[in-house]
């Protein structure tokens, strides 16, 4: 309790002596952190070199065929032309918050390529690649983002959990329902239309956060089925992943005792292998998995930031010279008309133009629906409460 005492009340102190000032060095600055290399002395598997050579890495192959490279490509320009649409939206006022992914495109398609339809997906707040890719309407993956929903999708149709904004929360998800897979017995019976596994996303920023460490110790213990997928795009907002960690990503998996790789997350093909063995290895019993994807955040952490006030412009020379579309399009270069890029690039622009249009249709739902959903079944309490609200709102019509 606060209390107020008249002057009379406060005995007079002397006053004390000055302290002398600390001498400067007994204040000790932060440590540096290290510059970013030029080229990492270990990018990960890597199957396709940033100027679009094919590379040979004796333990992974490439399992995408030529039409498959077409669809990878496809589903990357597709991707990056919506993320620009959504930023533009966010920019005019249309979406209260927009969340890039431009240059982890190969990181997303890559990998949500290998799922298979009985597998389930729980993505952080990034992986609208991967939505789009699993078949999730384009305009869906904004309705949260335009503040007119609670989430986006039908979980249940897609097999492919809403975003999660909280760090790492969505890896202790994962765990638990893999583990569900397991007491289910849709782990490592050998049939591949009843076996199934689970991958969820995670970025560099949130291997730092106690959830998923958690979520790595009862993932082991307990031979879940779960890919963990680290888009590693070197900063959790302004801080550079250097900071946080002194190795790479993937052997903090050595540390919980399941494999770890480091992937070049700017390959598709590397991306779409690695992944491929990874939830193979999980469905067949064989326990959880670390893959992180070495890529890099070409763009604001969200809408709300400005990354130019941390990211050195000569470190986004380097990873754009890495761009992970045109590193394709250099493969594919060689055996398709230029036509067809152009056709591609076509059909991105008419699916942002479509995107645009649904997100403008999206009317704000009526105030009174905060009260669906709560309960199964709705309380006397509640129906109470939405009786006063309605009466109180039309108050003021």
């Amino acid at each position: 309790m606060n209390v107020v005492r008249g002057p009379g009340l406060i005995a007079e102190r002397p006053a004390r002596p000055a302290r002398p000032p600390e001498p400067a060095a007994a204040v000790a600055a932060p440590p540096a952190v290290p510059s970013p290399p030029q080229e990492p002395a270990d990018s990960g598997v890597r199957l396709l070199a940033p100027d679009g050579t094919r590379v040979t890495d004796p333990r992974f192959a490439v399992l995408a065929d030529h039409d498959l490279c077409r669809e990878f490509y496809s589903s990357m320009v597709l991707a990056r032309r919506l993320d620009e649409e959504a930023t533009a939206l966010q920019r005019q006022g249309e979406l209260v918050l927009w969340i890039p992914l431009r240059g982890q495109e190969a990181a997303q398609v890559g990998s949500a390529a290998a799922v298979r339809p009985r597998d389930f997906i729980f993505p952080s707040y990034r992986e609208h690649a991967v939505a789009w890719h699993r078949g999730v309407p384009a305009a869906e993956v904004i309705r949260l983002l335009r503040g007119v929903s609670h989430d986006g999708w039908d979980t249940a149709e897609h097999n492919m959990a809403n975003y999660t904004i909280v760090l790492a929360s969505q890896t202790l998800h994962a765990v638990g329902y893999g583990m569900g897979m397991v007491l289910d017995g849709t782990v490592g019976s050998g049939d591949p239309d009843r076996d199934g596994a689970v991958l969820v996303y995670l970025g560099d920023g949130a291997m730092s956060q106690g959830d998923a460490n958690e979520a790595f110790v009862w993932a082991a213990s307990f031979g879940a089925p779960v890919v963990f997928l680290c888009q590693n795009n070197q900063w959790a907002i302004s801080t550079p992943t250097r900071r946080q960690s002194t190795m790479q990503l993937a052997r903090r998996a050595d540390g919980f005792g399941f494999p770890g790789v480091r992937v070049d997350g700017n390959d598709v093909l590397a991306m779409h292998a690695v992944t491929t063995w990874a939830l193979e290895h999980a469905r067949g019993g064989g326990g959880p998995v670390l893959i992180e994807a070495n890529t890099y955040r070409m763009a604001p952490h969200t809408t709300s930031d400005d990354a130019t006030r941390y990211q050195p412009a000569e470190e986004l020379a380097v990873w754009r010279a890495r761009d992970p579309i045109e590193r394709l399009r250099l493969l594919l270069a060689a055996d398709v008309a230029a036509g067809w890029f152009d056709e591609v690039r076509e059909h991105a622009d008419d699916a942002a133009a479509d995107l645009r249009r649904a997100c403008l249709a999206m009317d704000p739902p009526a105030p009174v629906t905060m009260f669906d959903n709560v309960y199964a079944d709705e309380t006397a309490d509640q129906r109470a409460q939405r009786e006063w609200f309605t009466a109180y709102r039309d108050s003021f019509l």
